[in-house]
């Protein structure tokens, strides 16, 4: 989602949401609210979601957020999100991490994709096409380094597990993309 959804509150002031922004757990926060999580525990780690207890390690700001229409006071804790990108925001932990990462980036991915208003980088569109069409091939060829003509369901593990580390690779790259727009580089 671009926005949080209509009739929702934060889950941490239980309030109309003032300044949202999206942690890659896809639930959505005001930033100063989540900025107290973090300064209420370590500071030299990633805070957890008070929903799910995973480790936040990007905060994306709601579409329409801009420094400069907002006040002095907001425009302040916008830096703050991007410092906390800039900290936490290199990339994830574990490859549990990653997998439990990957829903929320595959779905702002295909939603930008999709969205004739949104430009993404030449670069990383190409980067993106090249992994499917390479992937598709493979998938869809008769040669497989575990053949399911002998092997039967188990000769499709290789085949899952291609489409795995693609999906895994476009959900670096985005989440790379999202890090430098929203101040992580």
């Amino acid at each position: 989602m671009e926005l949080p959804p209509e009739n929702d509150c934060c889950s941490i002031c239980h309030d109309e949401f003032t300044l949202p922004c999206q942690a890659n757990c896809s639930h959505w926060f005001c930033a100063q609210c989540i900025l107290r999580v973090w300064h209420h525990g370590s500071a030299l780690q990633p805070c957890k979601c008070p929903i799910c207890r995973r480790f936040i390690t990007l905060l994306v700001p709601a579409d329409g957020l801009r420094r400069q229409q907002q006040g002095t006071e907001d425009s302040q804790t916008i830096e703050n999100i991007e410092k906390y990108n800039r900290i936490f925001g290199g990339g994830s932990r574990s490859l549990i991490q990653r997998l439990q990462d990957l829903p929320f980036f595959i779905r702002r991915l295909f939603r930008e994709i999709m969205d004739p208003q949104r430009t993404l980088p030449l670069v990383f569109r190409a980067r993106m096409i090249f992994a499917m069409v390479l992937s598709a091939l493979y998938v869809l060829s008769p040669v497989d380094i575990l053949p399911e003509a002998f092997l039967g369901i188990v000769g499709f593990l290789d085949d899952l597990l291609i489409l795995l580390i693609v999906f895994l690779h476009l959900a670096a790259i985005y989440r790379s993309v999202l890090l430098y727009r929203h101040g992580g580089a």
